[in-house]
């Protein structure tokens, strides 16, 4: 079968043969349909991020897969059900984390992560997985499956942040993303729900697509060149919950300023190491007399990726087509990892559904 890979000493993703594999007991074999393409794909091709599995001198690409099972292998699915499979696997038999159900919640060097930690990933015509690592999703997602993943983040990221304030009583009204990446569009959306003022900050200006698509959802774009996080609040208002999808370091810091009092923030991005001044008793007065916390967030839990698929089937098509700029097939890959200007969230797709 045919893999996307990333190769120690090379600089792009390359397509490789490898064996097509075989389920073992108590796992499934599924075709792949589609698998989405991000940042920390990007990552794992630069060698910034990441590690081949051992003995290896390449890792398979992507986690953001859906596929049809193909051989359910005495496991409870059927032929033809449509899945996601989850990230995280134990790296060495089962541990603590995964036999309470929360991988998520492991450390370094307790899991494995596919496509990104010592596994390979989802980016090949066929995968095998556990059964309790395969979410089975309505055959209508099955286009938009591979936004799962991603949605997920996001759900465990409001859940821990919602839980932070769950010793009193808390009615957020305002939510402002940092980001206008793919991640941050589609957290913008999810969060429409449950906030009645949302705001996306990014460093864009106009024309661009993803501010068409902020202010599509009824959202308010906010221009980190004009008004900086820290001036969020007095520009606009100061947010009840603010969820950080950057990487941008300083952010972290200057989200506790953006909060209200009693407000949370999720940090999911991931930066490289970073000196920089802040005045450090400004923030640590914020986030003690006005009760605001910091939630670090990273990787999502099967309850998180069940959550997704509810929370993506209440989005509409015309955000989903608008938020995949493109889809391309596995004859010509390369257009997926293109980062520009006019790209949002793309995907390689392997095959296409057959309803059966």
């Amino acid at each position: 079968m045919k893999a996307i890979a990333a190769h120690e000493d090379g600089t792009e993703p390359v397509v490789i043969e490898k064996p097509r594999p075989e389920p073992a007991a108590g796992e499934a074999l599924v075709r792949t349909l589609r698998v989405g393409v991000d940042g920390t794909d990007h990552e794992v091709i630069a060698g910034g991020h990441g590690e081949r599995p051992d003995g290896e001198d390449h890792i398979v690409l992507g986690h953001e897969a859906v596929g049809v099972v193909e051989d359910p292998n005495d496991t409870p699915f059927e032929v033809g059900d449509v899945v996601v499979p989850t990230v995280r696997r134990p790296p060495n038999g089962a541990n603590e984390y995964f036999a309470r159900g929360e991988p998520d919640m492991a450390p370094d060097g307790e899991y494995h992560e596919r496509g990104i930690v010592g596994a390979h990933g989802f980016m090949a015509e066929y995968f095998t997985s556990p059964a309790e690592f395969l979410v089975e999703i309505p055959p209508e997602l099955a286009e938009w499956g591979f936004l799962v993943e991603p949605a997920s983040i996001t759900e465990k990221a409001v859940e821990h942040a919602f839980a932070s304030r769950s010793a009193f009583h808390w009615e957020p009204d305002s939510a402002l993303v940092l980001g206008n990446g793919s991640l941050g569009l589609l957290t913008v959306a999810m969060l429409d729900s449950t906030f009645d003022r949302i705001y996306c900050l990014g460093r864009r200006e106009r024309p661009d697509p993803t501010i068409d698509v902020i202010e599509s959802l009824g959202a308010t774009y906010v221009n980190s060149n004009d008004t900086p996080v820290s001036a969020v609040p007095e520009a606009h208002e100061p947010m009840d919950f603010v969820y950080e999808a950057t990487g941008h370091a300083p952010h972290a810091f200057e989200a506790v300023e953006a909060l209200a009092p009693n407000g949370a923030a999720a940090l999911l991005g991931v930066p490289g190491d970073w000196t920089f001044e802040v005045d450090g008793g400004r923030i640590h007065r914020e986030l003690v007399l006005h009760n605001k916390a910091l939630v670090g967030s990273v990787n999502s839990g099967y309850e998180h990726f069940e959550a997704a698929v509810e929370s993506l089937s209440g989005l509409s098509e015309a955000f989903l087509a608008d938020l995949v700029t493109g889809v391309h097939p596995l004859e010509s890959f390369e257009a997926a990892f293109v980062d520009d200007d006019t790209t949002i969230k793309t995907a390689v797709e392997f095959a296409a559904y057959e309803e059966r």
